[in-house]
């Protein structure tokens, strides 16, 4: 079985290959479209669209599966993406000091086998707690420009480490894939 990852993110190709499974990456250049409102079925709506883009380059192989992944922060009810600019992360993050918020990954796998298309699509949720971050820790943080291609303008694997008080969930969710999850349910298909 061949595997492809359907995402450009250092991050979530560094968790995959903690699997030992072998796999390419083609990212996925869907435009990316929004029709649901939960945030659990937003995530897993972009991660299937990532997957199916992907899954529908291909025509060279015969048994492979395709792994579509996005990652969102919500914080009451509000959805959190990457921020456009140093503003948008302080303010983003000002938000999220010294609260709990919700971090989503929408996981799609999409197999084809012996000529039959499955797809199996779930997502993960992490609540994330912060401890209060004084105005110069964040500048200084939003200035090494690390927040700025992250969902919530943070890496929790990063130097914004020290600002984490607590984790109810995977962390690895949090990182941008749900390592164990997905690796229980590719050998589930």
């Amino acid at each position: 079985m061949k595997y492809i990852l359907a995402s450009q993110s250092p991050r979530r190709r560094e968790l995959l290959a903690r699997t030992g499974l072998e796999f390419e990456v083609i990212p996925s250049d869907v435009d990316e479209k929004i029709t649901k409102e939960i945030p659990s079925d937003v995530v897993m709506e972009l991660a299937h669209q990532k997957a199916e883009n992907v899954y529908g380059k291909i025509t060279d192989l015969n048994d492979y599966t395709v792994i579509g992944s996005d990652t969102i922060v919500v914080y009451r009810d509000e959805i959190l993406g990457k921020p456009v600019d140093k503003q948008e992360a302080y303010d983003m993050l000002s938000m999220l000091a010294d609260r709990t918020h919700q971090v989503y990954t929408g996981v799609s796998l999409i197999q084809k086998k012996n000529g039959e298309k499955k797809t199996k699509t779930f997502f993960v949720q992490t609540d994330v707690t912060l401890y209060p971050i004084d105005k110069e820790d964040l500048h200084r943080y939003v200035e090494s420009k690390d927040p700025m291609d992250k969902a919530g303008a943070y890496g929790i694997q990063g130097n914004f480490a020290i600002h984490v008080k607590e984790i109810k969930g995977d962390y690895n969710n949090v990182v941008g894939l749900p390592i164990g999850r997905v690796y229980q349910e590719l050998k589930s298909l």
